[in-house]
C-alpha cells in the first residue's frame, strides 16, 4: 500500500472510528462541551443525533476515554435488545456476577446494588447507547424505568443516545411522551466546512506519521470537500481512493485529477440526504448570489 511510499506508520483514513485520530471541529467539539457539560450538572438523558456518517461511534467512544477515570461506564453498541437483554448487557458490561436464570427485577436489583456501590465510590454510572434509533419502543420504555433509580436529591445513572435524525421521529410517538420529556439535553453532529476539511485531512496525516507538509493539494482538498459535503467518513473514503490514485501514478502529491477520480469512484459522494446537502447548497447560493451583487454594482458604476 501507500503508507511508506509516503512517509506513513498507518493509514490515515480508515473508516473505523478510532479515537487515536479524534479531530475537535466545530461540530464535534460544540457536542463534546455539550455532553460533558451535562453530565457534570447530573442531567439524567442526553441526546446526540447525525446523519450516517458524521462521527457518532467516534464520538461515543471519545467521550469514554474521558469519563473512564472519573465515571463507571456501559457502552452498548448493538440496540436490537429485549427490554431483559438490555438490563443484562448493562448488567454484563459492569462486570456483575449474573445467575444463569435471571429475571428482569432481579437484574433490576443487581444494577439498583451496583449504583449504590458506585455512589459510594462517588462514581456515577454512565450509560452510552450506539444507534439508538433502531431501538425498539418497548426498550427504550426500559431505559426510561431504569432511570428511575435515584435517590432524593441526585440521579444514580446517566444515559446517553447517540442515534441517526430517526430518533427524533421515533419519540414524538405519544407512548414514549415520558422519555421525550427527560431528554434534557439534545445537540445534533453538523458536517464540517469547507476549512475544516482541509485541516481534518492533514489531522489524520499527521497521526498516521506524517513529519513535514500536508502533499494534499488545495484545489484536490477543495474537490473532496466539495464531494464529501463534509462529512467525515466520506472525506476518509475519498481521501484514501485519492491517495491509492496517486500512489498508482507515482505521484509525491494528491492533485485535483486524483480526487476527481477517487469522486468518479464512489457512488455514496454522489447521493446525500436533503438535510446533509442543503447547507452547501446555500452556501454555493450565497456565493453566486453575491457575485451578481457585485456584477450589478459594477454595471452601474460604470
Amino acid at each position: 500500500m501507500y503508507e511508506s511510499f509516503y512517509g506513513l506508520q498507518e493509514k490515515p483514513f480508515s473508516l473505523t472510528p478510532d479515537p487515536g485520530f479524534f479531530y475537535r471541529y466545530a461540530g464535534h467539539q460544540e457536542a463534546l462541551n455539550v455532553l460533558l457539560i451535562a453530565l457534570q450538572n447530573g442531567e439524567g438523558f442526553i441526546q446526540v443525533t447525525g446523519e450516517v456518517g458524521t462521527g457518532k461511534t467516534l464520538l461515543c467512544r471519545r467521550l469514554l476515554q474521558l469519563l473512564q477515570d472519573t465515571c463507571a461506564t456501559a457502552y452498548l453498541p448493538n440496540p436490537l435488545l429485549s427490554p431483559a437483554e438490555l438490563y443484562r448487557a448493562i448488567a454484563e458490561d459492569l462486570q456483575l456476577e449474573l445467575p444463569s436464570a435471571t429475571t428482569l427485577q432481579q437484574l433490576v436489583q443487581l444494577i439498583f446494588r451496583e449504583l449504590a456501590r458506585l455512589k459510594q465510590q462517588q462514581r456515577p454510572l454512565v450509560i452510552l447507547i450506539d444507534e439508538a434509533q433502531a431501538m425498539s419502543h418497548r426498550s427504550l420504555e426500559a431505559l426510561r424505568l431504569l432511570s428511575n433509580l435515584e435517590t432524593e436529591k441526585e440521579k444514580l445513572l446517566h444515559i446517553v443516545l447517540f442515534a441517526q435524525p430517526e430518533l427524533k421521529d421515533r419519540l414524538a410517538a405519544n407512548e414514549l411522551r415520558q422519555l421525550r420529556q427527560r431528554i434534557t439535553f439534545t445537540c445534533e453532529l453538523a458536517p464540517m466546512g469547507a476549512a475544516e476539511v482541509g485541516a481534518y485531512i492533514h489531522h489524520r496525516l499527521t497521526v498516521a506519521g506524517l513529519n513535514g507538509e500536508n502533499f494534499f493539494t488545495p484545489a484536490a482538498v477543495k474537490c473532496l470537500a466539495r464531494a464529501s459535503r463534509g462529512v467525515p467518513r466520506l472525506v476518509n473514503l475519498l481521501a484514501h481512493k485519492a491517495l491509492l490514485a496517486s500512489y498508482g501514478k507515482g505521484a509525491r502529491r494528491v492533485a485535483r485529477c486524483h480526487a476527481q477520480a477517487a469522486v468518479r469512484d464512489s457512488d455514496a459522494a454522489l447521493t446525500f440526504p436533503r438535510r446533509v446537502v442543503a447547507p452547501y447548497l446555500l452556501e454555493s447560493g450565497l456565493i453566486v448570489l453575491f457575485g451578481v451583487v457585485l456584477l450589478f454594482a459594477w454595471s452601474v458604476l460604470r
